[in-house]
């Protein structure tokens, strides 16, 4: 593909507020790039040069607090190249307008960035064995709290006699989100995707493992842009076909992030994003006869009145509790672990003071 400079930037979704942005950020010698893939602490970036291979410099390495202050893909950068290398080094990340979080694995609290300065959140559900509820309500959480749109996809459509039934039961739990049901193999519901798909916007695929994110990805790239495998229909087990996160742009002039299939989602905080997921049962609470009100049966309850109406699903309410349970528990866990550190920092410094005290008292 033969581009010049300001095509490469402009296929991953570079435009004149990002331009003014870097400007306007003061970073002399610097050139601006994307992060299009990213394995362990190394990345790969496009520049106004085409793609090369980045590190994040050890002043930025010093300087970040937090697993989330690294560069995810997504990001927009500021990197400086090297002189007769084919490699840069990442001095900045600009301001991100979205970043997708989750908790990452292990026991000690930390986030992981999923996707950065993404416009429409695609979660992809199959219509199979593996469709759940459930599942949709955690991804919603984490995609209304990182700031882009949420839609759900639900794919192989052609596998699934109930498709209207499963519309209304996911925009049931998804109030105010799209709902649109596809099938890659049928070549149908392409059109309805086209609105999220404008040049220049970014969309990322997230779900479970074996929903069809690659194959989806291939379909509206028209061509093999993910390897995918085949899954066991009768359980719909599959196994992780996409490795890592990375940026792909599309032909309509869109950019798509494709991203590992997770067996669940760990939530990070997400306090607006669960009230925002649950709207519905806010909206009822609000109406509560306490304001402490736990939906557990107190008088003047508008939430317990809700569902025996019939107006809201009693399994929402227990997912709604348990997301809650599971957020100040991590809440909890990360406050611990920042006394911990504040505590341990406090002993270094006791520390340093006292070494330098005795070593002005020789002097």
């Amino acid at each position: 593909m033969n581009l010049n400079e300001n095509e490469y930037l402009q296929l991953f979704g570079w435009n004149e507020s990002w331009r003014t942005l870097f400007l306007a950020s003061g970073y002399e010698g610097l050139i601006p790039a994307r992060i299009i893939a990213q394995f362990a602490n190394q990345y790969r970036v496009i520049t106004s040069h085409g793609e090369c291979q980045a590190a994040v410099s050890g002043k930025f390495m010093f300087e970040a607090a937090t697993r989330s202050d690294y560069p995810g893909v997504g990001d927009w950068t500021a990197v400086q190249p090297l002189p007769g290398e084919s490699r840069v080094i990442i001095q900045a990340v600009l301001p991100r307008k979205s970043m997708m979080l989750r908790r990452a694995a292990g026991t000690i609290p930390e986030e992981q960035v999923i996707g950065a300065n993404i416009d429409t959140l695609l979660i992809v559900s199959a219509l199979n064995e593996d469709f759940n509820i459930r599942k949709i309500e955690r991804y919603l959480i984490a995609a209304w709290e990182s700031g882009a749109v949420p839609v759900v996809l639900l794919t192989k459509a052609d596998l699934c006699a109930e498709v209207q039934d499963r519309i209304a039961a996911v925009e049931a739990a998804a109030p105010g989100v799209a709902v649109h049901a596809v099938s890659a193999l049928q070549d149908q519901g392409r059109e309805a995707l086209s609105a999220y798909l404008q040049p220049g916007h970014t969309a990322a695929l997230t779900g479970s493992s074996g929903v069809g994110k690659s194959t989806l990805l291939n379909w509206l790239a028209g061509g093999d842009l993910q390897r995918v495998q085949e899954i066991r229909e009768d359980d719909a087990r599959g196994r992780h076909t996409t490795t890592h996160r990375e940026l792909f742009p599309l032909p309509c002039g869109a950019v798509m992030l494709d991203t590992p299939g997770m067996r669940e989602l760990q939530l990070w905080e997400a306090g607006d994003g669960r009230q925002e997921a649950f709207a519905d049962i806010e909206a009822a609470a609000s109406a509560c006869r306490y304001r402490d009100c736990r939906h557990e049966g107190e008088d003047g309850c508008a939430v317990k009145q809700a569902i025996a109406d019939g107006g809201l699903d009693p399994l929402r309410l227990a997912s709604y509790r348990k997301t809650g349970r599971e957020l100040r528990h991590i809440a909890r866990k990360e406050q611990q672990l920042s006394n911990r550190n504040k505590k341990s920092a406090g002993k270094r410094s006791d520390a340093y003071y006292n070494r330098n005290k005795h070593k002005r008292a020789e002097d």
